[in-house]
């Protein structure tokens, strides 16, 4: 099984097997009946991809209530420190962060459930991302972490004075003010 669990329930690391030669390489980065046989049953109904510079740290976001999204995340050039957070009440690992390496060359994928805060930051000199979601963006139902809050404990992996950050990243609430919209 190209799945690995974490200590956070529903949250995996997918290893897609490589097939590489001489002339380069091949692998399924999705396959609906693979998933489905690891118990992830949602469609997924959009796509989204963005590239940024090094030390370009976005999140942490989510969608709440109709709109929440379940994701499944990857570099597909250069590298990224993914982190995510645990909101759902009654986890056992509610407000504790998970981080890995995504990068072009390791090919590690993370599905992320619905309930947890998704954000990464940049460790190469550029880096595309692309996330697929299992529902649609709504600008309305939009949420967030602010990304230093001392109690998530997350080691970004950059001096955070390098971080670049949209306005909207710099003034999201700790998850001591976020208000609970996910249930376990």
């Amino acid at each position: 099984m190209p799945f690995t669990t974490t200590e956070f329930p529903g949250l995996l690391v997918f290893e897609p097997k490589v097939f590489g030669d001489e002339r380069g390489y091949f692998f399924e980065s999705f396959n609906q009946q693979v998933f489905e046989a690891a118990g992830i049953n949602r469609p997924f109904v959009q796509d989204n991809q963005a590239r940024s510079v090094y030390g370009v740290l976005r999140g942490l976001h989510f969608q709440k209530g109709e709109a929440a999204q379940a994701k499944l995340v990857r570099a597909l050039e250069g590298t990224v420190l993914d982190v995510v957070v645990d909101l759902r009440v009654g986890s056992p690992t509610y407000g504790k962060s998970y981080s890995i390496e995504l990068s072009a060359e390791n090919k590690l994928q993370l599905y992320v459930p619905r309930g947890f805060a998704h954000g990464y930051v940049v460790l190469s000199e550029t880096a595309e991302f692309f996330y697929k979601c299992d529902n649609f963006y709504s600008k309305a139902d939009e949420g967030g972490l602010i990304y230093n809050d001392p109690a998530l404990k997350i080691d970004w992996q950059i001096d955070l004075s390098d971080a670049i950050l949209s306005d909207k990243d710099r003034i999201l609430p700790a998850l001591a003010a976020h208000e609970d919209c996910f249930v376990f």
